[in-house]
């Protein structure tokens, strides 16, 4: 039986019923059955969705005037870390959007700042500085680029076999110096100090690390944060592996500060109770020379802006911790600063007093002039006149 026949067949029974027992009731459902039985085998119309709601898309012009590329280093050190962090805290919608982009380390991003269309500032070290300047011969890279701030400092580590004892047993020995993370500091050094080293600059930082482990080299160098998990990580079983001490000798002090390191940043490498001396490169963000009147200067000029505003939001838990090494009056030796970062500074009344002032390698050369210092100093003799420098530099600083 067909299904329709079957719904009226159904609706008609209680009908049915009621005419037999009579009534006027039973009329009005012998009229209202067939309409009743039709409504019920008729099918279902669907309801039509609603259409989806759909955002609007930003303004093309707004969203690239309010973006600005900020070049860091692979992941795993500290400008990774710090570029992250300035694109969550100074995200600001179509008015300014920072974009941290990965690079190969402080020398390439430099040559990046220079080259590049789409990159309008990065982090760069001194020492990478000094590097890309004589490697490539670009007398006029200072005039190129201007730096925005001094952010914090790398430490250069040279892991030794236990033979070399000193920087001059380098001459003539293969040192492992990556180009991204090691081959700035191993020219600068090593031409203040007339070393002919046969410099490994193609095999990856770990690749060079392991290759040292298992004999196949006599050191090998990075300029990187202290307490860097490449090198805590290094298994020294046997103690056949040492840092190597880099006196703060007076032909570094035109781009590097003395540190050191101890038995709790590398117990791997470091006899307990033991400091070993060394040079730390301060890391700036550097960004090209574009002219005061272009987009890009006044894009970069925005981001400037925000940095300097938020600077002790960046400082403040659970950002990077190296940003509390960021001194934004600190000077860079040798470097213009970008003109809308020397403004800000200039129109502000006070820093913060939780900022320390450290000063630049030419202002503690002549402190060391001052107190006769000698050229090769203890790691505790060097610390100890380098707080000294510090109380001073404050002390002028709150006249």
């Amino acid at each position: 039986m067909h299904r329709a026949a079957r719904v009226v067949i159904c609706a008609l029974i209680p009908v049915l019923l009621a005419t037999l027992a009579g009534g006027a009731g039973a009329q009005q459902l012998l009229q209202r059955a067939p309409a009743a039985a039709a409504a019920r085998a008729a099918p279902a119309t669907p309801t039509a969705p609603a259409p989806p709601r759909l955002g609007t898309l930003p303004d093309r012009e707004a969203l690239n005037s309010g973006t600005v590329t900020v070049i860091t280093a692979p992941i795993g050190g500290p400008m990774s870390v710090m570029g992250s962090d300035m694109a969550a805290v100074l995200d600001d919608g179509e008015k300014l959007r920072v974009l941290p982009i990965l690079g190969r380390g402080a020398a390439q991003n430099l040559i990046d700042i220079v080259m590049l269309k789409n990159i309008d500032m990065g982090f760069v070290t001194t020492d990478a500085l000094d590097y890309v300047k004589n490697e490539y011969n670009i007398p006029d890279l200072n005039q190129r680029v201007r730096y925005i701030a001094k952010l914090f400092y790398n430490e250069v580590h040279i892991i030794a076999r236990p033979e070399i004892h000193s920087l001059q047993d380098l001459t003539g020995k293969r040192v492992f110096a990556e180009r991204s993370i090691g081959l700035p500091a191993a020219r600068a050094i090593f031409r203040r100090f007339g070393i002919e080293a046969d410099i490994d600059d193609q095999t990856d930082p770990t690749g060079g690390l392991q290759k040292l482990i298992d004999g196949q080299g006599d050191a090998w160098i990075a300029s990187v944060s202290r307490d860097a998990p490449i090198i805590k990580g290094v298994k020294n079983d046997g103690g056949k592996l040492h840092l190597l001490s880099i006196p703060y000798d007076r032909a570094l002090q035109d781009i590097y500060f003395p540190s050191n390191f101890t038995s709790e940043q590398y117990p791997n490498l470091v006899p307990p109770g033991v400091k070993i001396e060394t040079v730390a490169a301060p890391t700036v963000l550097m960004v090209y020379n574009w002219p005061e009147q272009s987009e890009r200067y006044r894009r970069t000029a925005r981001f400037v802006n925000a940095l300097f505003d938020k600077i002790q939001i960046l400082q403040s838990p659970p950002r990077n911790p190296k940003w509390r090494d960021t001194v934004l009056s600190a000077a860079v030796p040798g470097l213009i600063r970008f003109k809308a970062a020397q403004q800000w500074l200039d129109g502000a009344r006070t820093e913060p007093s939780s900022q320390l002032i450290q000063g630049s390698p030419a202002e503690f050369r002549r402190f060391l002039q001052e107190r006769k210092a000698q050229v090769n100093l203890t790691p505790e003799q060097a610390a100890q006149l380098y707080s000294d420098f510090l109380r001073r530099q404050r002390a002028k600083e709150m006249r």
